[in-house]
């Protein structure tokens, strides 16, 4: 039987999070989301105990007012984000709780890291199910937006390996949440932007490793059929993803590396990682990211392959999580912040879909070197508002050119509708009404479940009417 936070076998508290506050403050204070965009101020409320929430807004202003729980602010918009609001930041909530090591059965408080739990369960020969591009993301946070990974194709969301865990409501309610105990809480839950109610507690099912190394492959591509190809012959392998070029035309047009791994099945020390040493020191210069510099920097990254087919065993660390070795790698994209768009249109409409997409961006003169391209899987997700379906995703970053980057980005948010996609809260900052409204049509069915104190500047833009 799996340890239950009722039975803990283990109390740890970990190290402190880079949001690490005090115990009061004074007005309202900026917050960042990745993206940097918007800013807004909030008043920010320290969570540190599973008992804190909701008496907490009332000891702090007085009276309860509109709130948000948050934990890295990971997300790249508005969902992680309260104009004058009060964010309930959940970091100190951070323990771990429970280990069941025969089975791989973790709970921990939902403030505690990706990071940090892999410092604590890699030792231990076990790995997270699900994992996204960064591990600095809190588990509450994964769970809120029900975040994909590599696997998605075999695995699913990071929902799907969710056992169970506890819900606050803000009338003090405390709703144990399972598949089978409050099923339809924790359905809403999974993939509800935090929305529901605050998270103490998580338990996650693990996955077995024997070693950090994972047997790494790259392919070189040229165009989508290509790449469609090479998702198709490679389906059984567990992590499968692509870097695209989005700044050639031509023959060059769609060229990218078609990145594949599982985890090695030779017996290899499994230590704990080290911690980071760089830093992006500064905010850099708006003219540094343009069209020509990324082209250099995507051609080059093409040819950095000198091979059409590399096999390598790779750490586990740059094959999942290559960017987080920069702390702040966000500041390359100027003050001015940065905007993600993610859509996932369906297989009837993918191929063409896609390349209408990327001949849009092409030709649009902006620049993206983050640009990730991925199958999804048809294994279904456990939650009501989540954001993978069967089809392509496609994942492109951008720095902010207010002139030029909004009007790009409506556009490609009509045309991934007229695909019948749909579009991803954690990466939106751009996400109208409308769009929100017909990419989540079960968007009513899960505002009743909304907890009526809790909200978001994400969630005021999109329900909004007229």
């Amino acid at each position: 039987m799996a340890t239950t936070p009722e039975s803990p076998v283990l109390q740890h508290r970990t190290s402190p999070s880079r949001h690490d506050i005090d115990d009061q403050f004074e007005g309202p204070v900026p917050f960042e989301s990745w993206g940097r965009y918007p800013l807004y101020g909030s008043t920010l409320v320290p969570l540190s105990w599973q008992t804190d929430y909701p008496k907490v807004l009332q000891d702090h202003n007085g009276m309860p007012t509109g709130a948000l729980a948050v934990g890295m602010g990971r997300s790249y918009g508005d969902s992680c984000l309260l104009k004058d609001g009060n964010l309930l930041v959940a970091t100190g909530m951070n323990r771990l709780l429970s280990f069941d090591k025969e089975q791989g059965i973790l709970t921990a408080e939902a403030g505690l890291t990706l990071a940090q739990l892999l410092d604590f369960a890699v030792p231990h020969g076990w790995f997270l199910p699900v994992s996204p591009g960064t591990k600095y993301v809190t588990l509450g946070g994964a769970v809120a937006n029900d975040i994909h990974g590599k696997n998605h194709h075999l695995a699913g969301t990071f929902g799907s390996h969710v056992t169970q865990f506890e819900l606050v409501r803000s009338d003090g309610q405390r709703l144990h949440c399972s598949p089978t105990d409050n099923p339809d809480w924790f359905a809403a839950t999974i993939g509800g932007l935090g929305l529901t109610g605050v998270l103490t507690w998580i338990q996650l099912r693990l996955k077995p490793i024997v070693s950090r190394l994972i047997d790494y492959e790259g392919i070189q591509f040229h165009g989508v059929d290509e790449f469609l190809a090479l998702t198709e012959q490679y389906k059984h392998v567990e992590y499968t993803v692509s870097w695209v070029d989005v700044t050639s035309t031509g023959k060059n047009f769609a060229r990218g590396i078609f990145m594949l791994g599982d985890h090695s099945k030779i017996p290899d020390p499994l230590p704990t990682s080290p911690k980071p040493k760089l830093v992006f020191p500064f905010d850099a210069p708006g003219f540094a990211l343009n069209s020509a510099t990324v082209s250099l920097f995507n051609t080059a990254f093409f040819h950095k392959q000198v091979k059409p087919c590399v096999r390598a065993l790779q750490d586990y660390e740059p094959f999942f999580y290559p960017l987080d070795k920069v702390l702040h790698w966000n500041r390359m994209y100027g003050k001015s912040g940065l905007l993600q768009f993610q859509y996932a249109i369906p297989w009837a409409n993918a191929r063409e879909g896609t390349i209408a997409i990327l001949n849009e961006v092409a030709k649009s003169g902006l620049a993206s070197f983050l640009a990730v391209l991925k199958a999804f899987g048809d294994v279904p997700s456990p939650g009501m508002m989540s954001f993978p379906q069967p089809g392509i995703t496609l994942a492109l970053d951008f720095p902010i050119k207010p002139e030029k980057s909004f009007a790009l980005f409506d556009r490609l948010a009509s045309m991934t509708l007229e695909f019948g996609g749909k579009l991803y809260p954690a990466k939106d900052a751009r996400m109208t009404a409308q769009q929100f409204q017909t990419s989540y049509p079960q968007w009513q069915q899960f505002a009743r479940y909304k907890d009526p104190l809790l909200t978001s500047s994400f969630w005021e833009r999109v329900t909004a009417v007229g």
